[in-house]
Protein backbone atom coordinates (compact mmCIF):
# COMPACT_ATOMS: atom_id res chain seq x y z
CA UNK A 1 0.00 0.00 0.00
CA UNK A 2 0.95 3.30 -1.47
CA UNK A 3 1.57 6.64 0.90
CA UNK A 4 -1.30 7.87 -0.58
CA UNK A 5 -3.76 4.82 0.02
CA UNK A 6 -2.64 4.21 3.20
CA UNK A 7 -3.71 8.03 4.18
CA UNK A 8 -7.26 7.57 2.50
CA UNK A 9 -7.60 4.35 4.16
CA UNK A 10 -7.22 5.87 7.48
CA UNK A 11 -9.56 8.96 6.79
CA UNK A 12 -11.94 6.77 5.27
CA UNK A 13 -12.09 4.74 7.99
CA UNK A 14 -12.44 8.04 10.43
CA UNK A 15 -15.44 9.07 8.53
CA UNK A 16 -17.06 7.00 6.87
CA UNK A 17 -16.68 3.37 8.07
CA UNK A 18 -19.56 2.30 4.94
CA UNK A 19 -16.82 3.31 2.18
CA UNK A 20 -13.98 2.24 4.22
CA UNK A 21 -15.50 -1.97 3.54
CA UNK A 22 -16.58 -1.58 -0.06
CA UNK A 23 -14.08 0.66 -1.71
CA UNK A 24 -11.25 -2.06 -0.81
CA UNK A 25 -13.49 -4.20 -3.51
CA UNK A 26 -13.29 -2.17 -6.38
CA UNK A 27 -9.74 -2.97 -8.18
CA UNK A 28 -6.86 -0.69 -7.04
CA UNK A 29 -6.74 1.49 -9.93
CA UNK A 30 -10.56 2.34 -9.46
CA UNK A 31 -10.41 2.19 -5.39
CA UNK A 32 -7.42 5.28 -5.22
CA UNK A 33 -9.89 8.29 -7.29
CA UNK A 34 -13.12 6.42 -5.77
CA UNK A 35 -11.34 6.88 -2.42
CA UNK A 36 -10.40 10.08 -2.87
CA UNK A 37 -14.29 11.34 -4.53
CA UNK A 38 -15.76 10.49 -1.28
CA UNK A 39 -13.12 12.32 0.64
CA UNK A 40 -13.61 15.01 -1.18
CA UNK A 41 -17.43 14.71 -1.06
CA UNK A 42 -16.88 14.80 2.88
CA UNK A 43 -15.50 17.71 2.99
CA UNK A 44 -18.32 19.59 1.39
CA UNK A 45 -20.80 17.71 3.81
CA UNK A 46 -18.20 18.68 7.20
CA UNK A 47 -18.40 22.60 5.86
CA UNK A 48 -22.06 22.45 5.36
CA UNK A 49 -22.92 20.45 8.47
CA UNK A 50 -20.65 23.12 10.90
CA UNK A 51 -22.81 24.93 13.02
CA UNK A 52 -20.46 27.80 13.74
CA UNK A 53 -20.32 28.85 9.71
CA UNK A 54 -23.18 31.07 8.79
CA UNK A 55 -25.13 30.11 5.81
CA UNK A 56 -23.58 32.74 3.76
CA UNK A 57 -20.09 31.35 4.97
CA UNK A 58 -20.85 27.93 3.85
CA UNK A 59 -22.07 28.95 0.65
CA UNK A 60 -18.57 30.74 0.11
CA UNK A 61 -15.95 27.94 1.63
CA UNK A 62 -17.69 25.53 -0.90
CA UNK A 63 -17.25 27.52 -3.49
CA UNK A 64 -13.56 27.71 -2.60
CA UNK A 65 -13.41 24.11 -2.24
CA UNK A 66 -14.74 23.21 -5.56
CA UNK A 67 -11.71 25.99 -7.03
CA UNK A 68 -9.48 24.30 -5.01
CA UNK A 69 -10.68 20.88 -6.22
CA UNK A 70 -10.48 22.63 -9.32
CA UNK A 71 -6.43 23.48 -9.30
CA UNK A 72 -7.51 27.60 -9.50
CA UNK A 73 -7.26 28.29 -5.77
CA UNK A 74 -5.31 27.25 -2.78
CA UNK A 75 -5.40 24.16 -0.76
CA UNK A 76 -3.48 25.60 2.18
CA UNK A 77 -5.12 29.05 2.35
CA UNK A 78 -8.60 26.99 2.58
CA UNK A 79 -7.51 25.12 4.72
CA UNK A 80 -6.03 28.01 6.69
CA UNK A 81 -8.89 30.13 6.68
CA UNK A 82 -11.47 27.34 7.32
CA UNK A 83 -9.80 25.04 9.83
CA UNK A 84 -9.48 27.70 12.78
CA UNK A 85 -13.66 28.00 12.31
CA UNK A 86 -14.37 24.70 13.10
CA UNK A 87 -16.16 23.90 16.25
CA UNK A 88 -16.78 20.88 18.54
CA UNK A 89 -19.55 19.80 16.72
CA UNK A 90 -17.37 18.37 13.97
CA UNK A 91 -15.90 15.31 14.96
CA UNK A 92 -11.89 14.97 15.35
CA UNK A 93 -11.82 12.84 12.21
CA UNK A 94 -13.47 15.57 10.22
CA UNK A 95 -10.74 17.98 11.90
CA UNK A 96 -8.29 16.16 10.65
CA UNK A 97 -9.84 15.43 7.13
CA UNK A 98 -10.32 19.43 6.64
CA UNK A 99 -5.96 19.73 8.11
CA UNK A 100 -5.00 17.35 5.66
CA UNK A 101 -7.31 19.10 2.66
CA UNK A 102 -3.57 19.79 1.01
CA UNK A 103 -2.30 16.08 0.77
CA UNK A 104 -5.86 14.92 -0.41
CA UNK A 105 -5.46 17.70 -3.05
CA UNK A 106 -2.55 16.45 -3.98
CA UNK A 107 -3.79 12.97 -4.95
CA UNK A 108 -6.77 14.29 -7.16
CA UNK A 109 -4.58 16.01 -9.09
CA UNK A 110 -2.29 12.96 -9.70
CA UNK A 111 -4.99 11.25 -11.62
CA UNK A 112 -5.51 11.28 -15.52
CA UNK A 113 -7.60 14.43 -16.81
CA UNK A 114 -10.70 12.27 -17.62
CA UNK A 115 -10.64 11.48 -13.69
CA UNK A 116 -10.16 14.87 -12.45
CA UNK A 117 -12.75 16.28 -14.36
CA UNK A 118 -15.48 13.63 -13.22
CA UNK A 119 -14.36 14.51 -9.56
CA UNK A 120 -14.16 18.31 -9.65
CA UNK A 121 -17.52 18.27 -11.60
CA UNK A 122 -19.54 16.46 -8.85
CA UNK A 123 -18.01 18.95 -5.80
CA UNK A 124 -18.78 21.96 -8.02
CA UNK A 125 -22.51 20.43 -7.96
CA UNK A 126 -22.48 19.08 -4.92
CA UNK A 127 -21.63 22.45 -3.61
CA UNK A 128 -23.79 24.63 -5.53
CA UNK A 129 -26.49 22.65 -4.92
CA UNK A 130 -26.67 21.72 -1.44
CA UNK A 131 -26.28 25.21 -1.04
CA UNK A 132 -29.64 25.76 -1.82
CA UNK A 133 -30.93 24.21 0.70
CA UNK A 134 -29.47 25.77 3.85
CA UNK A 135 -31.44 29.39 3.68
CA UNK A 136 -35.10 27.25 3.99
CA UNK A 137 -36.87 26.59 6.72
CA UNK A 138 -36.82 22.69 6.67
CA UNK A 139 -38.67 22.11 10.26
CA UNK A 140 -42.02 21.30 8.28
CA UNK A 141 -40.77 19.50 4.66
CA UNK A 142 -39.98 20.29 1.37
CA UNK A 143 -42.59 21.76 -0.69
CA UNK A 144 -43.22 19.07 -2.95
CA UNK A 145 -41.46 15.30 -4.60
CA UNK A 146 -39.86 17.79 -6.90
CA UNK A 147 -37.92 19.53 -4.41
CA UNK A 148 -37.08 15.97 -3.04
CA UNK A 149 -35.80 14.57 -6.28
CA UNK A 150 -33.87 18.00 -6.43
CA UNK A 151 -32.07 17.28 -3.00
CA UNK A 152 -31.48 13.67 -3.55
CA UNK A 153 -29.54 14.35 -6.88
CA UNK A 154 -26.89 16.94 -5.08
CA UNK A 155 -26.26 14.61 -2.31
CA UNK A 156 -26.04 11.40 -3.88
CA UNK A 157 -27.05 11.50 -7.58
CA UNK A 158 -24.13 13.78 -8.67
CA UNK A 159 -22.08 11.17 -6.60
CA UNK A 160 -23.61 8.30 -9.16
CA UNK A 161 -22.67 10.22 -12.20
CA UNK A 162 -19.53 10.54 -10.99
CA UNK A 163 -18.64 7.13 -10.11
CA UNK A 164 -19.79 5.65 -13.22
CA UNK A 165 -17.90 8.59 -15.17
CA UNK A 166 -14.71 6.86 -13.29
CA UNK A 167 -15.99 3.55 -14.24
CA UNK A 168 -16.03 3.91 -17.75
CA UNK A 169 -12.71 5.54 -18.22
CA UNK A 170 -11.57 2.47 -16.27
CA UNK A 171 -12.97 0.21 -18.65
CA UNK A 172 -13.98 0.30 -22.25
CA UNK A 173 -16.90 -2.00 -21.84
CA UNK A 174 -18.60 -0.42 -19.18
CA UNK A 175 -18.07 2.66 -21.25
CA UNK A 176 -19.95 1.14 -24.37
CA UNK A 177 -23.14 1.42 -22.05
CA UNK A 178 -22.57 5.22 -20.63
CA UNK A 179 -25.61 6.91 -21.68
CA UNK A 180 -27.83 4.01 -19.82
CA UNK A 181 -25.77 4.03 -16.87
CA UNK A 182 -25.67 7.65 -16.63
CA UNK A 183 -29.14 7.89 -16.03
CA UNK A 184 -29.82 4.55 -13.87
CA UNK A 185 -26.77 6.18 -11.70
CA UNK A 186 -29.26 9.29 -10.81
CA UNK A 187 -31.95 6.63 -9.88
CA UNK A 188 -29.18 4.91 -8.16
CA UNK A 189 -28.21 7.82 -6.15
CA UNK A 190 -31.69 8.83 -5.20
CA UNK A 191 -32.89 5.41 -3.95
CA UNK A 192 -29.96 4.84 -1.63
CA UNK A 193 -30.18 8.65 -0.54
CA UNK A 194 -34.56 7.95 0.18
CA UNK A 195 -33.51 5.07 1.97
CA UNK A 196 -31.50 7.12 4.75
CA UNK A 197 -34.13 9.75 4.31
CA UNK A 198 -36.87 7.55 5.61
CA UNK A 199 -34.57 5.46 7.93
CA UNK A 200 -33.30 9.01 10.03
CA UNK A 201 -36.74 10.56 9.89
CA UNK A 202 -36.66 11.19 13.88
CA UNK A 203 -32.78 11.89 14.32
CA UNK A 204 -33.12 14.87 11.19
CA UNK A 205 -36.77 15.70 12.88
CA UNK A 206 -34.71 16.17 16.50
CA UNK A 207 -32.50 19.01 15.27
CA UNK A 208 -35.34 20.88 13.00
CA UNK A 209 -34.88 19.02 9.75
CA UNK A 210 -37.47 16.58 7.60
CA UNK A 211 -36.90 16.13 4.01
CA UNK A 212 -39.87 15.14 3.41
CA UNK A 213 -42.59 16.33 0.18
CA UNK A 214 -45.41 18.04 2.21
CA UNK A 215 -47.49 17.70 -1.39
CA UNK A 216 -47.25 14.17 -1.29
CA UNK A 217 -48.56 13.62 2.52
CA UNK A 218 -51.60 15.95 1.91
CA UNK A 219 -52.29 13.41 -1.05
CA UNK A 220 -52.97 11.27 1.53
CA UNK A 221 -54.69 13.75 4.37
CA UNK A 222 -51.46 14.11 6.15
CA UNK A 223 -49.84 17.73 7.36
CA UNK A 224 -45.99 17.63 8.20
CA UNK A 225 -46.54 20.71 10.49
CA UNK A 226 -48.05 17.52 13.05
CA UNK A 227 -45.22 15.24 12.61
CA UNK A 228 -44.01 14.03 16.06
CA UNK A 229 -42.59 10.76 17.54
CA UNK A 230 -45.03 8.19 18.34
CA UNK A 231 -47.77 9.54 16.43
CA UNK A 232 -50.53 7.34 15.60
CA UNK A 233 -51.49 8.63 12.38
CA UNK A 234 -52.09 5.99 9.43
CA UNK A 235 -52.54 9.02 7.15
CA UNK A 236 -48.69 9.99 7.70
CA UNK A 237 -47.84 6.01 7.02
CA UNK A 238 -50.08 6.03 3.90
CA UNK A 239 -47.40 8.80 2.59
CA UNK A 240 -44.73 6.86 3.90
CA UNK A 241 -44.96 3.73 2.26
CA UNK A 242 -45.61 5.78 -1.24
CA UNK A 243 -42.40 6.73 -0.43
CA UNK A 244 -41.09 3.51 0.26
CA UNK A 245 -41.95 1.97 -2.98
CA UNK A 246 -40.52 5.11 -5.09
CA UNK A 247 -37.28 4.19 -3.44
CA UNK A 248 -37.86 0.65 -3.81
CA UNK A 249 -38.24 1.08 -7.83
CA UNK A 250 -35.15 3.88 -7.87
CA UNK A 251 -33.44 0.27 -5.94
CA UNK A 252 -34.88 -1.96 -9.27
CA UNK A 253 -33.18 0.60 -11.43
CA UNK A 254 -29.57 0.01 -9.17
CA UNK A 255 -29.96 -3.45 -9.88
CA UNK A 256 -30.12 -2.97 -14.09
CA UNK A 257 -27.23 -0.37 -13.67
CA UNK A 258 -25.23 -2.80 -11.68
CA UNK A 259 -25.86 -5.58 -14.43
CA UNK A 260 -24.18 -3.29 -16.91
CA UNK A 261 -21.17 -4.03 -15.29
CA UNK A 262 -19.27 -7.06 -16.82
CA UNK A 263 -19.45 -10.62 -14.91
CA UNK A 264 -15.95 -10.80 -14.64
CA UNK A 265 -15.69 -7.42 -12.87
CA UNK A 266 -16.53 -9.08 -9.75
CA UNK A 267 -15.18 -6.22 -7.25
CA UNK A 268 -16.80 -3.35 -9.04
CA UNK A 269 -20.60 -5.75 -8.83
CA UNK A 270 -19.85 -6.18 -5.11
CA UNK A 271 -19.15 -2.48 -4.65
CA UNK A 272 -22.18 -1.69 -6.11
CA UNK A 273 -24.50 -4.43 -4.65
CA UNK A 274 -23.53 -4.35 -0.62
CA UNK A 275 -24.76 -0.68 -0.93
CA UNK A 276 -27.81 -2.01 -2.86
CA UNK A 277 -28.62 -5.31 -0.54
CA UNK A 278 -28.21 -3.24 2.71
CA UNK A 279 -30.52 -0.46 1.17
CA UNK A 280 -33.43 -3.13 0.37
CA UNK A 281 -33.00 -4.68 3.78
CA UNK A 282 -33.43 -1.29 5.64
CA UNK A 283 -36.19 -0.62 3.91
CA UNK A 284 -37.63 -3.79 4.85
CA UNK A 285 -37.29 -2.92 8.27
CA UNK A 286 -38.81 0.21 7.77
CA UNK A 287 -41.75 -1.38 6.04
CA UNK A 288 -42.28 -3.89 8.66
CA UNK A 289 -42.23 -0.96 11.28
CA UNK A 290 -44.42 2.10 10.20
CA UNK A 291 -44.51 3.30 13.71
CA UNK A 292 -40.65 3.37 14.56
CA UNK A 293 -39.64 6.58 16.84
CA UNK A 294 -35.67 5.94 16.13
CA UNK A 295 -33.37 4.97 13.49
CA UNK A 296 -31.74 2.33 15.67
CA UNK A 297 -35.23 0.36 15.87
CA UNK A 298 -34.99 0.42 11.39
CA UNK A 299 -31.07 -0.30 11.59
CA UNK A 300 -30.33 -3.86 9.83
CA UNK A 301 -27.86 -5.62 12.04
CA UNK A 302 -24.12 -6.55 11.48
CA UNK A 303 -25.97 -10.58 10.64
CA UNK A 304 -27.62 -8.59 8.12
CA UNK A 305 -24.52 -7.07 6.75
CA UNK A 306 -22.72 -10.30 6.05
CA UNK A 307 -25.52 -12.07 4.91
CA UNK A 308 -25.91 -9.06 2.09
CA UNK A 309 -21.59 -9.56 1.68
CA UNK A 310 -21.97 -13.56 1.30
CA UNK A 311 -25.23 -13.50 -0.48
CA UNK A 312 -23.23 -11.09 -3.16
CA UNK A 313 -19.92 -12.97 -3.86
CA UNK A 314 -22.20 -16.34 -4.46
CA UNK A 315 -24.52 -14.51 -6.72
CA UNK A 316 -22.40 -11.45 -8.24
CA UNK A 317 -21.72 -13.56 -11.84
CA UNK A 318 -25.44 -14.71 -12.44
CA UNK A 319 -27.50 -11.80 -13.87
CA UNK A 320 -30.87 -14.23 -13.25
CA UNK A 321 -29.94 -15.13 -9.90
CA UNK A 322 -29.36 -11.97 -8.53
CA UNK A 323 -33.03 -10.64 -10.44
CA UNK A 324 -33.88 -13.56 -8.23
CA UNK A 325 -32.68 -12.68 -4.81
CA UNK A 326 -33.72 -9.16 -5.25
CA UNK A 327 -37.65 -10.03 -6.07
CA UNK A 328 -36.96 -12.10 -2.65
CA UNK A 329 -35.51 -9.57 -0.93
CA UNK A 330 -38.20 -6.67 -1.89
CA UNK A 331 -40.99 -9.05 -1.77
CA UNK A 332 -43.94 -7.20 0.62
CA UNK A 333 -42.14 -3.70 -0.23
CA UNK A 334 -44.82 -1.26 -1.93
CA UNK A 335 -44.29 -0.98 -5.24
CA UNK A 336 -44.53 2.25 -7.49
CA UNK A 337 -46.69 2.35 -10.50
CA UNK A 338 -45.95 4.95 -13.01
CA UNK A 339 -42.58 6.87 -13.73
CA UNK A 340 -40.04 7.23 -11.08
CA UNK A 341 -39.47 10.76 -9.76
CA UNK A 342 -35.80 12.19 -10.77
CA UNK A 343 -34.15 15.22 -11.27
CA UNK A 344 -34.69 16.40 -14.56
CA UNK A 345 -31.42 17.87 -15.64
CA UNK A 346 -28.36 16.05 -15.41
CA UNK A 347 -24.86 17.49 -15.82
CA UNK A 348 -23.63 15.04 -18.21
CA UNK A 349 -23.13 16.43 -21.61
Amino acid sequence: MSDDDALQSHLLEGVSRTFALTIPQLPPVLAKPVSNAYLLCRIVDTIEDETALTSAEKRKFCQRFARVVQGSESAEQLRDGLGPRLSTSTSPAEHELIHLIPRVIAITHSFDPPQQEALATCVEIMARGMAEFQDRDLRYGLSNMEEMNDYCYYVAGVVGEMLTRLFCHYSPAIGAHRDEMMTLAVSFGQGLQMTNILKDLWDDHARGVCWLPRDLFAQHGFDLRKLKPNHNDPAFCEGFRQLIGIAHGHLKNALTYTLYIPSYERGLREFCLWALGMAVLTLRKINKNLYFSDSSQVKITRRAVKATVLTSRLLRTSDFLLNAAFSIAGSGLPRHNGQLPVFGHRADT
